[in-house]
């Protein structure tokens, strides 16, 4: 694991903040997150609860992102409704923003604890996904056909 941090959006932050405040209602919109796109767009959103299982602001994030052509995220953070502040992503959250983008910065802490850490640091010896699919040639399918 590295230890080096990266500058803080504190832009993100505030986008976060502000969205879980004005539409975080209940219990079924809790989380709110924001992430700056390559392009410097920012894209947020809010997680769907739902006793069932239901995705966090983070994965809500990346197809909303999808949805708005911007395909390539830099840095992520995700606020708790109630004011509860930043909330570092679940288990889920990390490999997922790690399989779809691997050089991340995550904002995690607390108070004046914030920072910002590449996706990697939040799972060290990982299992990233993409290392270990077939390239079209050495797939099954395609040495069948």
């Amino acid at each position: 694991m590295t230890s080096q941090t990266h500058r803080i959006d504190h832009e993100l932050i505030r986008a976060a903040a502000h969205l879980a405040r004005t539409r975080c209602r209940g219990d079924n919109h809790t989380m709110a997150a924001a992430a700056r796109a390559r392009d410097g767009r920012i894209v947020t959103a809010v997680n769907a609860y739902h006793f069932t299982g239901g995705p966090c602001a983070e994965l809500v994030l990346i197809g909303t992102a999808a949805a708005q052509g911007a395909y390539e995220l830099d840095v992520i953070v995700a606020v708790g409704d109630r004011d509860r502040g930043v909330v570092p992503p679940c288990g889920r959250c990390r490999q997922v923003l790690l399989d779809y983008f691997p050089t991340l910065k995550v904002i995690v802490g607390e108070g004046d604890d914030l920072r910002t850490v590449a996706i990697t640091d939040l799972l060290p010896e990982t299992y990233v996904w993409a290392d270990h699919q077939l390239d079209d040639e050495q797939s099954p399918a395609r040495s069948m056909g």
